[in-house]
């Protein structure tokens, strides 16, 4: 049997608070310099959305927020970022071939062609986690939990958040400039 005293349990906690708040850092450093700052403010806005829906949840159902619970945690934030920045290359590549159309246009035909992909790809994924869920024994338990209700989440912020706050950025930024856009 082990246990975690009072004192080290609370290092713990902020050490995990400060593991996915540093990678939330890095990951928005990253797509702002990679990408844009439209993209990257959406794409970490979901980020958060994914990790404290899925942290939120956890609360709900009682469960332990442990290293496991961490992990999986981080690795929701990483497959999160993955599919974000697949929808988000799409419409860097339609906004280049399809200036002529208002943003929401753009933005909605990119969704539309990374749909399926994201999809087939995101249940692949959450059949190997529940795969993981039901056989796994006690020890994956936590872990394949959170990454089950992560994917969900991270899947539909993946398509539905992050392309509209990107899309809403988009526009206030075009909105500063004098553009009048859509």
């Amino acid at each position: 049997t082990e246990q975690v005293g009072p004192k080290v349990g609370n290092e713990l906690r902020q050490k995990a608070i400060w593991a996915v708040l540093g990678s939330l850092a890095g990951i928005l450093i990253y797509v702002g310099i990679r990408y844009e700052f439209k993209f990257a403010l959406g794409a970490v806005l979901a980020l958060f959305h994914d990790v404290f829906v899925t942290l939120g949840i956890l609360c709900f159902t009682g469960r332990e927020v442990s290293l496991t619970v961490v992990a999986a945690l981080l690795t929701i934030a990483g497959y999160s970022i993955n599919d974000t920045i697949v929808v988000f290359d799409r419409i860097r590549e339609r906004s280049k071939a399809l200036r002529k159309e208002k943003h929401s246009r753009v933005m909605d035909i990119a969704v539309n062609e990374t749909l399926s992909r994201t999809i087939i790809t995101a249940f692949t994924v959450f059949l190997t986690a529940l795969s993981l869920f039901i056989w796994g024994g006690e020890v994956l338990r936590d872990f394949s939990f959170t990454m089950l209700i992560g994917l969900v989440f991270g899947t539909f912020s993946s398509v539905y958040v992050a392309s509209a706050l990107a899309l809403d950025v988009w526009i206030w930024l075009d909105r500063r400039k004098g553009i009048q856009a859509e």
